[in-house]
Parts: C-alpha cells; structure tokens; sequence
C-alpha cells in the first residue's frame, strides 16, 4: 500500500471509463488508500479536458472545481458547461491528506452517446416479411410445436467506402429490437453478449456504443448485423405465446456510424435504404428454447467487402421513431469464464453426459472433429440428473436445446450465439467419435458486474453456501435480477430482487445494474400507484402483492444507504410515496387486507402458515417508513412528517390485530411472523425480550431448523444475533439436515436452491411445476456472513459505509472467519481467529470511521500492535465486550477469549 493517500477506482456513473453516457449531469467518484494510518481526504480538485494532455494546461480546461473541501469522493455532481454529444471528456482528480498537504492524484474518461433522439439519423430496419417471407425451417422432426414458430435469425449488411481517407475515431451506436451482434469487415465488434438487453421496451431501449476506429479500411468496408428476437420477439416467461402480443413479432435493428477525419469533418452512416439482409445457418435462436445451427447454410465472407450479396433481399425499413433510445448506463453480459468439464460419461443409448462439475448459466462451447456433412448434434441442458440422465421435467415448456448440423469440415466449431441456459449437466447426441474433454467447455455468462466482496471462514460448508450464493447471483443477473435462469420464468421478481439485495451489495457492485431497473420497476407502476410483481412488466400484469410490491420502495432505499446514491431516491420516490398511498387509499384502517394481488406470504415457507395480513401489514409498516426516511433526506419534511405519523398508525393497528400485549406472542406464532415484527421495529420494547424467547423456543423445539420462506429468511440469523442469540444463527448455519443450507449442500448443491425441499432422500424431486436448482432467494443469508460473522456492516444512519459498524460475531464451529468489501470509500476489511487468544485484523479506509466491538473475557487486556490501547480510542468497556472508534488505517488486535 502506498504511504501517500491516493485516489484509485475512479467512475463516472457507477462505471469506469463508460463509453456512450447519456447522462447531462454525470457524477464522478474515486476511492481513497493510504499506509498513513488516521489518513484522510480534506479537499479535492476535479479538473476535465477535451484532450488527456489539456489536463495539465490550466488554460485549456472545460472544468475546475478548484480545491473543494471534503471527506470523500462519492458522486460528486458534475456542474460544468453543457456536455456535448459523441465527445470524449478526460478528468483528472487530486486530493489533499489529512494534514493539508497535497497528496496524490488520478485521471480518467467517459465519453457521451448520442444523448437526444434527434442525433438519430438512422432508422430501424429487418427482414421484410412481405416481399420475402422465409420458408427454410430445418427438415424432418428437428421442429417442435414451439419451435415452428420462430423463424431463422437474420444478417443484415452494409457496404461504404471512405475513398482513402482513414478516420481518427470512429464509432458505432447500436440497438435491437431483439438481440444482436455487430461485425465490421470480417470482425466481431465487442464483447457484449444479448445485447441491447431487456428493458420496459415500450419505454426505453438501450443501446451500446463502440470504438470501431481501429477495424476500418481507407477503402471499402463492410458494416454488418446479426439479428435474433430476443426477449423482443421470441418466447419469454411462462407465457405459451410468443411476444407478438407483448412487444413484437420480428426483431429490428438500428445502427448508425459516426466517422470523425483529422480535418475536422463529420460523416454518419446509417441503417436505412441500402442495406441488404438475408438468413444464414442460425435456423432460429431462443432464449427458452435454445438455437438451431445449420453449418451447411453458413455465408463465409458475409461481413467482408469481397462478399457478392447479390442474391440477398433488400432490407425494410420499418420504423423511423428513436424517442425510447437510450445510452446503456450499465455493463453487458459477458462470457467471463470457461469451465472445463469434469467428466464425460457414455450412456447405453450412446449419448453422452458431460458433467461441469458447477450448475452455471451460459452455453456450451463445442468442439467438432471429423464430421461428416449433414451430421446432427444435439445437446441439451439440466441442472440435475436422475437415474443418471438428464432430470427435464422442472424446465417445463423451456426445450432448452442446441442443434449443430455440420458442414463436413475437420474440424468445426460450435458456441450459440443467441440464447442461455441454466445447467450443470449436458447431454450430447450424435458427436461423431470420441469427445475429448478438451473440447467441451461451459462459457459463464452473466452481467459483467465487479465482483467487491469476499467472506471465508474454517468451515467448508460455510465456505461452499457462501460461493453457491456467488454462483446464483452470476446467473440470475443476466440482464436483469431473475429469479431462474433455466425453466420458462427468468421474470424480474420484485420480492426475490428486494431480499438479495443486501447480499448482492456485499458480492458485487450492483449500482448501476440496479438503478437501470429500478427505471423499469417504476415504469412498471400503475395509474393507482401498484408496483407490479415484476418488472420488466410482462407475463405477470396484476398488482404486486405484499413484500413484492414493496420491492419498489425498498430497493431505492438500500441503494441509497449501500452507495450513497441520492440520485436514485431522487428517482423513484415519487413512485414510491404513490405505492404507500396505493395501500393506504385501500386499506383505511392500516391492516392490509385489500388489494394484496396474488398475495404469496411468506412463499415456500416450511410446514407453517405465517398470516398473510400479518406479514402485508409489516411492510406497509416498513415502506411507509422508508418513505418518511427517503422524504427527510430529500427535504420532503411535510411528506416526511405525514408518512412518520402513518407509519406510528400501523405499527399501532399491527400490534392490536396481530400482538398479545400480555405476553409478546405473535399471531400463529412463525418464524417470519416474530422475525417481521423484530426486524421493522413493530413491537412495543418491553414485548421485545419475550418475542425473541418465542422466537427461539420455536427454533428449539423443531430441533435448531428453520421455517422461513422468502420474506424471513434474510432476517433470520441477524435478528438472533442482534437480540443476544448468535448461538442460534450459528446453530441454523451449521444445520444440515432439512430444512437447512446445509441439507443441499450436503447433496451436492453448487448453487441456491429455490425450495428447501428441491430434493430430499425421502421424497426425492419435488414438483416439477416450481422446482429451480439455481434462486438466490433463500441465499439471502449471505448478508449476515460478511455483516454478522465477519462483522463488516455500517451504523443505522450512515451512507456509503462512511461510520463503520464492526461487529464480528465470534462463535459456532468456527475458529476463524475474514471478509473483505470494497466501499464506496475504499476499501474494509475484518477478520478473526480464535486459538489461544482472540485475533481481531480491520482496515478501515480513509474518509470512513468505524466503531469496533471486541468480544472478550478480560476487557482491560484488550492490545493493539502488542502495546495498550490510547485512552481516547475506547468508548466503552463492559463485562464481556470492549467497544474502540478507529480512523482509517490497519489494525491488528489482541484479546481475551470471550466467553462462551
């Protein structure tokens, strides 16, 4: 670490270096580190430049903030001239330490898109179905039902000359009315995969902007598209149509190239009259029901100028409106990993059956040696195997199977290009030979977020639940936060988003991921003000029910307290003051017993029924407090005061219905019925200690187990230990019998299940109708390993982990446990071991101050760095518990056991 503090992990809008920002105010942050311990940031300066080297020439400047006193560098606003579309501003931040001196320095860019529509000069075009329609299905038995109606992907190309002249920056502005690849003369243009993505389409469509300088000619050159529906077109969720009903029939692609020459001229190229299409070998592709490759009917050369298309169709131009473009303001999906397989078995039908050893999402890479012309490969995907085949049934009308038909080459290969699955195992039919391990790989696919986060401890169970929540998240963040990536749902659940969240937070950095859907959560409300249960809004149209709905008031908020995102409260608190007056308007009396949608309680609880008005009530409770929060930090305080004065009215009206004020009992007496009224702050303080004796009597009495569905889970181990019963969230931690984390675990779980019950040796599968292997959901718990037993969390009224609660809860079977996450502020690490002597190691960064609580026997024999603690650092010393506030810096603490 450098002595000096310094500012690292610069971003603009949650994201580094963005290419294609739409935003007119971004804002800019840095991270801090120092070797200094009691560092800090006391200014700033921020200076931007059209040219790296202007930066350097005060003369030359756009903007300078001057020197800026300031603790931190957390979005910091940007209030310079008017930005200009399609230009590329360089930055440069410099910080003052905590003695005033100048310190040290970083620079970095972003680069607008085409920031408003009327920059659009191209218009969306596709194959034009009524002078061309398409009559090349795949022969025989290859089409099902549902496969028969999608129609082969289309290859849109275009053909320009820049007659010897070489641009000094080019780019390329892109989008889908579907999916899409783009291609420059014989090259594939980046790396994102499903690209635009799915948004509310009606609303808002993405679009990604590319350097393509590099790619092009002085002579002719050929810009190309291929085209697949998407979720735009093809089959989405559980509904049996496909989306012609929804959004539209055929996919649609719009591209424009702006070309900049060194004599300061423009030229823009664009989709329109003159461009050509025609289908290839991808027959179809589907995000269900996965793609059909003829490589027999491939078109080599295609994207490159030598290519005669004249045997191609002439592309429609199908619409010319761009009002719902706008720049992508989060990252893509990406392929970021490949697993090798683990095993390749031959079943007695010849098939064979590859196990990667890890249930992922993404596609499998093939490769194809010595097939004949015409041979037909077919793989499909399953999380699961039974009786050593593929299990099926739980995809449900998801066919989820790839075709390759080869072309008769030595040797071929095959990657999908156009659709995703959710598997551990593969089945492959047909490879002709022997299939050499090395030439199957399972490509990992997910939105490329930045992994922040680490937690291990001394138990491998631990450790396994902690990397099988990291897995679920990687393949239910695919575009938008799903709740299964293999059968015919991965819809936008609100509760399952809402729950994860706070685990989410910890793994990754979901900012931006998440604010851009937060845009189709409250594009997704109604007229009366109902948030919907999914968003995007498609497949599931009703009022969001209880816990769901609320999603829309709870997300905001975390993000708010997670990152320091203002913004986003900024955005959607409109939306989510109208849902709390959505539920009020229905439910005068403030229990929520009308209007409750589908109404799911606590879903996939175990063997108990928390009441549902019960469990509707605390959160109408706990959004209507949000709201008052959210109100008081944007200087509503008439809304803030009118929304504290209804949330005292239902807590009030939860009480009377639901409460027994003689003894703290919780009506039915669930888990999640004691763990919603603990957790919102619902119960009078004196029937708090009796509500957490029912609470853990009832987790005694059904021999340490759980209960929880979706809306207690996430609650359960931080309200025992928050309430003095660490040894019961442990003893819940370590269980392994069902219901558990450890029961799937125990069964080979590579990932979160959706059901505690998804297989057990009584009963083997449950239902196929609803039965996911990959549903972060009752994963949720991850929050608690890096806030709980690591100990990392931030105090009730900080932002941004700027006052840092660390609190490491020292028990269970472990002897040690350590996690790291990177803050907005920088970097915070805490861990423990526990032999001997109590180990306490915390970094604390600069810019954030923590308080920590070191559980021992002999407070007074508590050291730090092998010398006797300053008088001024201890705030309080109790029987069993030392409480220290730190600055920034490392430490390295010693202490008594604590006793157990």
């Amino acid at each position: 670490m450098t002595a000096a503090l310094e500012p690292y992990g610069l971003t603009c809008e949650h994201l580094e270096t963005p290419l294609g920002l739409d935003e007119p105010s971004p804002r800019l942050s840095w991270k801090l580190r120092s070797g200094r311990r009691g560092d800090a940031q006391t200014a700033y300066r921020l200076t931007v430049a059209l040219d790296p080297d202007d930066l350097d020439d005060d003369r030359r400047l756009l903007w300078d903030t001057g020197r800026r006193e300031s603790s931190d560098g957390v979005l910091v606003d940007f209030d310079g001239p008017p930005l200009q579309p399609s230009t590329r501003y360089h930055w440069r931040v410099e910080v003052w330490d905590g003695e005033g001196e100048r310190a040290g320095r970083a620079r970095s860019w972003f680069e607008t898109g085409l920031m408003r529509p009327d920059e659009w000069r191209a218009s969306w075009i596709g194959r034009d179905a009524e002078a061309a329609p398409v009559t090349d299905p795949p022969a025989g038995g290859d089409r099902t039902d549902r496969t028969k109606l999608l129609q082969p992907c289309s290859h849109l190309r275009h053909s320009f000359d820049l007659d010897g002249r070489r641009p000094v920056r080019a780019r390329v502005y892109a989008s889908a009315r579907g999916v899409y690849q783009l291609r420059l003369n014989g090259d594939r243009v980046g790396d994102a995969e499903l690209a635009p993505g799915w948004t509310e389409y009606r609303r808002r469509v993405l679009y990604q902007t590319y350097d393509v300088t590099d790619l092009l000619r002085a002579r002719e050159n050929v810009l190309g598209v291929v085209l697949a529906d998407g979720w735009w077109s093809g089959y989405v969720g559980f509904d049996p149509r496909r989306q012609a009903l929804h959004y539209g029939d055929a996919p649609q692609a719009i591209v424009q190239v702006l070309l900049d020459f060194a004599d300061g001229s423009r030229r823009w190229i664009g989709t329109g009259e003159g461009w050509r299409e025609c289908s290839g070998a991808i027959k179809y592709a589907d995000l269900l029901m996965g793609e059909y490759v003829d490589a027999r009917d491939a078109l080599p050369g295609w994207d490159t100028p030598a290519y005669d298309d004249g045997d191609w169709r002439d592309a429609a131009v199908l619409d010319r409106s761009t009002r719902t473009l706008h720049g992508a303001a989060d990252r893509p999906v990406r392929v970021t990993q490949e697993l090798p397989v683990r095993s390749v078995t031959r079943r007695p039908g010849g098939h064979l059956i590859v196990d990667f050893g890890q249930n992922m999402v993404g596609r499998v890479k093939l490769t194809v040696r010595d097939a004949k012309r015409g041979d037909r490969i077919r793989l499909r995907h399953a999380e699961m195997l039974s009786d050593g085949e593929l299990y099926v049934a739980n995809l449900r009308t998801a066919e989820a199977t790839d075709v390759y038909v080869a072309a008769g080459d030595p040797v071929e290969w095959f990657e999908p290009s156009f659709t995703f699955h959710g598997f551990r195992y593969a089945e492959i039919t047909g490879y002709p030979g022997e299939l050499r391990p090395e030439d199957v790989t399972g490509q990992v696919m997910h939105t490329d977020l930045p992994w922040t986060g680490e937690f291990a401890c001394s138990d491998e169970t631990v450790n396994r639940l902690h990397a099988n929540i990291r897995w679920s998240q990687r393949g239910n963040f695919v575009s938008i936060p799903t709740d299964c990536p293999q059968r015919d749902e991965r819809l936008g659940w609100l509760a399952d988003a809402q729950v994860f969240l706070p685990t989410a937070c910890r793994n990754a950095d979901v900012s931006a991921f998440f604010a851009r859907w937060m845009r189709d959560v409250v594009d997704g409300q109604d007229a009366d003000g109902a948030f919907p249960d999914v968003a995007p809004k498609l497949c599931v149209e009703r009022e969001g029910a209880p816990a769901w709905g609320d999603g829309g008031v709870i997300i905001p908020w975390h993000l708010y307290r997670a990152y320091g995102d203002r913004r986003v409260l900024t955005d959607s608190y409109a939306a989510m003051a109208a849902w709390v007056e959505h539920v009020h308007r229905h439910n005068p009396g403030f229990v929520w017993r009308h209007r409750v949608g589908n109404h799911y309680g606590d879903w996939l609880q175990v063997d108990v029924e928390t009441p549902r008005d019960l469990l509707a009530t605390a959160y109408f409770a706990r959004s209507a407090q949000l709201v008052a929060r959210a109100a008081e930090v944007l200087g509503e305080h008439g809304d803030a005061k009118r929304y504290t004065a209804l949330h005292a009215a239902i807590r009030d009206a939860f009480v009377a219905a639901f409460v027994d004020p003689s003894d703290g009992r919780v009506q039915a007496g669930t888990q999640t019925g004691y763990l919603l009224a603990l957790a919102f702050g619902l119960l009078p303080e004196r029937l708090v200690p009796a509500a957490v004796r029912h609470l853990a009597a009832d987790i005694e009495a059904r021999g340490r187990h759980l209960t929880t569905g979706f809306a207690g889970v996430a609650l359960l181990c931080p309200v025992l230990a928050e309430h003095g019963r660490a040894d019961l969230a442990y003893a819940l931690l370590h269980q392994d019998t069902y219901p558990s984390w450890g029961h799937s675990i125990r069964h080979g779980a590579t990932t979160i299940w959706e059901r505690w019950d998804g297989w057990t040796e009584e009963h083997g599968f449950q239902s196929p109708a609803m039965n996911s292997f990959n549903h972060y959901s009752l994963g949720s718990v991850g929050d608690w390993l890096y806030g709980g037993v690591a100990g990392i969390d931030q105090a009730p009224d900080s932002t941004a982990f700027r006052d840092l609660l660390l609190r490491p809860a020292v028990g269970g079977r472990l002897s040690w446990a350590r996690a790291r996450q990177e803050t907005p502020l920088g970097q915070v690490t805490c861990g423990w071991s526990l032999h001997e002597e109590l180990l306490i190691d915390v970094t604390v960064p600069p810019g954030a101050e923590a308080t920590l609580h070191i559980p021992t026997a002999d407070p007074a024999g508590v050291r730090e760095g092998g010398a006797d603690l300053p008088g001024s650092t201890v705030l309080d010393s109790r029987p069993a518990e030392l409480v220290v506030r730190l600055t920034s810096g490392t430490y390295h603490f010693s202490a008594a056991p604590p006793r157990r």
